[in-house]
């Protein structure tokens, strides 16, 4: 078969199905359009997910007749000046959200396309073109800007339309693009209409907290923390701005990490590995931090034209980028001390509230009744009467204690977690703090605060070890082995010093002194099971942090141990005073607090 050249028509398909997936992927294309055209109000309104109708209005700069007859064109854009047209280097320096001059012509060669513009000081125009012909122009009233409409898309290609999803499942994926897109520009009003029903509404000149709160979840301006760093390179500086969950603040998926490189909104796989990276050892393994951060390069460190719809950027130096993230986030966390997520969950405060007793309330037994008449003398002697006789008289009281601790309640700003009351079931402690009630995991607080004291001996050098009066001898198969005896240097700056003892057992000459009394074999297997679990291209540093992690877990405070009132206040105080206090190593909270308002509720007072 010889080589020919594709008819127009057919060429604009193949480029569509590069540029326009889904109806979300067009929306994307129009409203950065917009955003390029310098609006500060974007309306856009849906029908059944867009696959229907597409509605996009803007107040921007708009267009000629003649512009707009070369929009329709391939390969034409404004976004390009005359200065740079003659530079190999151009495209490296295009600071607008697109430039391929691809998006209206695809569109219009899959759909029923309709702009309308008009510039200051003009009359408007519009001009229609469905599936590739032209089939409409001439004058249109509208103000100043522009109105996009794309109306059946892919309705005549029903090999691509078969492929595309529910309404529902668009209309999201519509809703996330435009999320984003109005994350990335807060001097920009933005609103979304589907069906006829506001779904989203953003105003002018918002502070970037408060937008992303407003586009995500309410809740996040309380339980996050900001996010501000700069390093400079060669070329220019690199900016890192934004907001971060606290860690006890996540979700199930990661579809709430919203980052933007140079305004632009990307899904990329080493920003996410650097979030992933940053949050180690405070989240669950199965949950996500919420972020949107927003990184400032310079133009010649990242090349934004590896993707047709540029969602995906390479940078020049990633490692420099990673670590850019990493630090970030962990200066912003660290900053936020011990904080937790601080109100408990609806679900929580409704296990809280009474409920009818599993029997009668005003049945006695007969045996509760000889016993009460021949009590009550003695009882009413001490000052106290019996007022209640339920089924569960006779059974044992509750896995609760508590002593006497009149210190009255701390000062918020000193001691925020107050002062112990009690313990309960020998887990949890029970705090009395100025504006509410703490309780405390008292094992998984312990593990965090072992945790942060082996970095910080980390850091300083060597972790102090405590020799075995007798060396213990572990046994483990052959690869287990293998993998410790290669980590020996390693695990030894961490304080644990082990010696390869035949093919399949190692023998333990120390533990880390901040363990304490340490059970060395199931500390040795465990850090067997977490070596196998490591990416080999994890870095030194972060194959400690995770070892690290494990060998707290060992040394923390187990749940069972009746503490004392002393020990309880010296736990909150070391807690007010360590960052990452507020979840444990495997992201769970180490403590929760019911304010007065809540334990209002509870009892009906308000």
């Amino acid at each position: 078969m010889s080589i020919r050249r594709l008819p127009e028509h057919l060429v604009n398909r193949i480029a569509a199905g590069e540029v326009v997936e889904r109806p979300a992927s067009a929306l994307k294309e129009l409203v950065e359009n917009a955003i390029d055209a310098g609006a500060t109000r974007i309306a856009i309104s849906l029908s059944e997910g867009g696959l229907s109708r597409i509605d996009v209005a803007d107040d921007g700069c708009g267009m000629t007749p003649s512009d707009m007859a070369l929009a329709l064109e391939r390969h034409a854009t404004s976004k390009l000046p005359d200065s740079l047209l003659g530079d190999d280097g151009a495209i490296d320096r295009v600071a607008t959200l697109g430039f391929r001059g691809e998006a209206l012509p695809s569109i219009a060669s899959v759909a029923r396309l309709t702009i309308e513009s008009r510039i200051a000081g003009a009359e408007g125009w519009a001009r229609t073109v469905d599936n590739g012909v032209l089939v409409r122009e001439g004058p249109a009233a509208l103000p100043p800007g522009t109105r996009v409409i794309v109306e059946g898309l892919f309705a005549r290609v029903p090999a691509r339309r078969k492929f595309l999803r529910s309404p529902r499942a668009e209309y999201a994926a519509c809703l996330d693009a435009v999320r984003r897109l109005a994350m990335a520009r807060c001097d920009i009003a933005f609103t979304l209409e589907h069906d006829g029903r506001r779904a989203l509404a953003v105003t002018l000149a918002e502070e970037r907290p408060a937008r992303v709160a407003a586009l995500t979840d309410r809740a996040l301006a309380d339980n996050a923390v900001p996010v501000d760093l700069e390093r400079p390179t060669e070329a220019g500086a690199l900016v890192l701005g934004g907001v971060a969950s606290i860690p006890t603040y996540n979700r199930g998926v990661a579809d709430h990490q919203y980052l933007f490189v140079n305004g632009r909104p990307v899904r990329d796989r080493l920003l996410m590995g650097a979030i992933r990276g940053a949050y180690a050892e405070m989240l669950p393994r199965d949950r996500h931090a919420v972020v949107a951060l927003f990184l400032d390069v310079p133009a010649s460190e990242v090349d934004v034209n590896v993707h047709p719809a540029k969602t995906e950027v390479r940078f020049r130096d990633p490692a420099l980028v990673r670590g850019l993230i990493v630090s970030g986030l962990r200066r912003a966390l660290d900053a936020a001390g011990h904080r937790s997520v601080q109100r408990p969950a609806e679900t929580a405060l409704q296990m809280w509230h009474t409920g009818q007793p599993a029997g009668p309330a005003d049945a006695i037994r007969p045996d509760e009744a000889a016993f009460a008449a021949n009590a009550a003398p003695a009882l009413a002697e001490l000052g106290q009467g019996v007022r209640d006789y339920r089924p569960t008289f006779f059974t044992a009281p509750p896995a609760a204690r508590a002593e006497p601790a009149w210190a009255p309640p701390p000062e918020t700003v000193s001691h925020p977690l107050g002062v112990a009351r009690g313990q309960v079931a020998k887990t949890y402690i029970v705090a009395e703090a100025e504006d509410g009630l703490v309780l405390v995991d008292q094992h998984a607080a312990h593990e965090r605060l072992v945790l942060e004291r082996m970095r910080a001996a980390l850091a300083g050098g060597r972790i102090a070890a405590q020799a075995l009066l007798i060396p213990e001898v572990v046994e483990l198969d052959e690869p287990a082995c293998d993998r410790l005896t290669a980590r020996i240097g390693e695990l030894a700056e961490l304080g644990l010093d082990l010696e390869r003892f035949g093919p399949s057992a190692m023998l333990v000459r120390t533990t880390p002194a901040l363990l304490g009394q340490a059970d060395p074999t199931g500390l040795v297997t465990d850090l067997a099971d977490e070596l196998a679990a490591f990416d080999s291209a994890l870095s030194l540093r972060e194959r400690l942090d995770a070892v690290a992690g494990t060998m707290a877990c060992h040394g923390s405070v187990r749940a069972g141990r009746i503490l004392g009132v002393a020990e309880m206040n010296a736990l909150l105080r070391e807690m007010e005073a360590t960052p990452h206090s507020g979840q444990c190593n495997h992201g769970r909270p180490t403590w929760v607090k019911l304010a007065h308002g809540d334990i209002e509720r509870l009892f009906g007072r308000r």
